[in-house]
């Protein structure tokens, strides 16, 4: 019997059962130069590689919405552009172009601070697997032969594997490489499977046939257990699912404390496959709508009709519930293709987010005139990152009021009284909030960032990675600030960073007076238990205790109580 524990979790649950391991052919490219005689037929080989894919995948995106994204990216011309100048300009071979191509497009979502970002190079390398087969004229079909119940062990998981595999047949999933909100991880949330993500060495661990028992939510794996141990894991697994019951009933219930204090539990999403995800959960609406992605999945600024479609859709499927939809947050660690932010000593610092849309004013107006239109169909909120100053607020109100004149002028639909709001992500927001209030219909706390700021904490550096901790009490000192302006001026307040879903942190945020809270749909129902379980006049108190420390020590010890 061996046991592995694993930092990172990415689905709670326990499971035992049969590992099978997932192997793949060999994709690797052959790093041979081509003669200049050669190079036509390499671009021919490419070009007949993406029409094989592109057959593929029209078929299969008639059952799966990832593959409709695929075929895009099939045919997004940056990639093709990106192949055909290695062929052309560097002599390179089809496979080896390719391979270059994509890594360097996968390495631009890889080095972004956002986890969430980071794993959308997924679809990437998925659709470079794809093509590569297609060049190699190999098959990978390795999860269509599962016809046991199973727990599937794999380097990595895309999603194009487990759109095909049957669902059937897994009990759960582990990976050796991956993050917590990568496709896997996402989607065994989704299926209330168990999952855990990152596990390094895992397939040096485990061979196809071997018996596991894995517990997700303490990040256990155990290979070859004793009949002590699968006795334990039949109690722990039959105490898993009598909680997944009771946790589907009290997601059907208010957002509401023992004694009376309700707060709105939102998701945070990244496009309209992530809405949809997150309309199981019972959410009461969207407090965060990233929008980059619109931009990060293009070969141009997308559209005013572009956006428009993709805004529209997400109000109507919120029937009536909010969305807050978050303007452009690019520059960085977000990039783009098809503009040169310029070199940057500090990005994060630097040319992003508000700075952009006020810059380039076309670009802004474009998404504000989309956003406006969509706002005919539900209840759209607009959202600016970044903002630092009253100044930066009122050009961006102006440009906005400057959208309506056009759409009124132009006889197009809109409401008239769409609210607007902004994030509190930077230590300059915090100390304006005040003034700041006066001017908007909400907050939303970007805790991520406000940490990062307020500590001058680059979390991507490991050196002080144990420096970054929103329980700092210059943190949670800036946290309370703002809801207390926002509460002076009569607006709510929201929080859409990783801290809202902290159950550590809910107490603390629940008796600041935190009106909603945003997370990962899969976080809500947790949430939803722990604020029904407790008491708003004890969170009150706890709440004013903590805003008293000076000391990170002192805070640690009151939640240790």
């Amino acid at each position: 019997m061996k046991t592995i524990n694993v930092k990172r979790t990415s689905s709670k649950g326990v499971v035992m059962g049969k590992a099978y391991v997932v192997t793949r052919p060999d994709l690797s490219a052959d790093h041979s130069m081509i003669p200049e005689s050669a190079v036509e037929a390499e671009v021919s080989r490419y070009e007949a590689a993406i029409e094989a894919a592109k057959a593929d995948l029209a078929v299969l995106a008639e059952s799966n919405a990832i593959f409709g994204a695929h075929l895009e990216l099939v045919q997004d011309p940056t990639l093709y552009d990106g192949v055909i100048e290695k062929i052309r300009d560097e002599k390179k071979n089809a496979e080896l172009a390719l391979e270059e191509t994509v890594d360097m497009f996968a390495a631009i979502f890889a080095g972004m601070d956002d986890e969430y970002m980071r794993e959308r190079g997924a679809d990437m390398k998925d659709v470079g697997k794809r093509l590569m087969c297609k060049l190699k004229g190999v098959e990978d079909n390795a999860l269509g032969n599962i016809h046991e119940k199973v727990i599937v062990v794999a380097k990595d998981l895309a999603p194009s594997d487990t759109a095909v595999m049957n669902l059937d047949y897994v009990m759960g999933f582990i990976t050796q490489e991956g993050g917590v909100t990568s496709h896997v991880s996402i989607m065994a949330r989704n299926l209330g499977l168990p999952a855990l993500v990152g596990v390094e060495g895992i397939l040096d661990e485990v061979s196809t046939g071997d018996y596991i028992a894995m517990d997700a939510k303490k990040g256990t794996i155990i290979v070859d257990p004793d009949e002590e141990t699968k006795a334990e894991y039949t109690v722990k697994m039959e105490a898993f699912i009598q909680r997944e019951k009771e946790l589907a009933e009290i997601a059907l219930l208010p957002a509401e404390t023992k004694d009376g204090k309700t707060v709105e539990l939102f998701a945070n999403v990244g496009n309209i496959e992530d809405i949809k995800n997150a309309l199981p959960h019972h959410v009461d609406g969207i407090g965060l709508f990233r929008t980059e992605f619109l931009y990060m999945e293009n070969d141009h600024f997308p559209t005013e009709e572009e956006q428009f479609a993709v805004y529209k859709e997400a109000a109507e499927l919120l029937e009536g519930r909010e969305v807050i939809i978050r303007t452009l947050d690019i520059g960085g660690d977000k990039e783009l293709s098809y503009f040169d932010f310029g070199q940057e000593d500090n990005p994060f610092l630097g040319y992003r987010a508000i700075r952009i849309c006020l810059d380039r004013e076309d670009v802004f107006k474009t998404q504000l005139r989309a956003l406006l239109r969509a706002s005919a169909y539900g209840n759209i909120r607009i959202m600016y990152p970044m903002i630092i100053s009253l100044e930066e607020l009122d050009r961006a109100n102006e440009l906005l009021e400057t959208c309506k004149s056009e759409l009124r002028a132009e006889g197009k639909a809109f409401n008239e009284d769409i609210v607007v709001g902004m994030m509190i992500e930077t230590p300059a927001s915090v100390v304006l909030a005040e003034e700041l209030a006066k001017k908007v219909g909400f907050f939303s706390i970007g805790t991520n960032d406000l940490t990062q700021y307020t500590l001058a904490v680059d979390r991507g550096n490991k050196k002080i990675a144990n420096m970054y901790n929103s329980f700092h009490p210059a943190v949670l000192r800036n946290i309370k600030r703002t809801i207390d302006a926002g509460h002076a001026a009569g607006i709510k307040v929201g929080m859409c960073g990783e801290f809202a879903s902290d159950p550590r942190a809910l107490k603390i945020l629940l008796g600041f007076g935190l009106d909603e809270f945003s997370m990962s749909a899969g976080a809500v129902s947790e949430v939803k238990a722990e604020l029904r379980s407790s008491n708003y006049a004890e969170a009150k108190e706890l709440a004013d205790k903590v805003a008293k420390c000076a000391y990170i020590r002192d805070i640690e010890a009151l939640l240790n109580e």
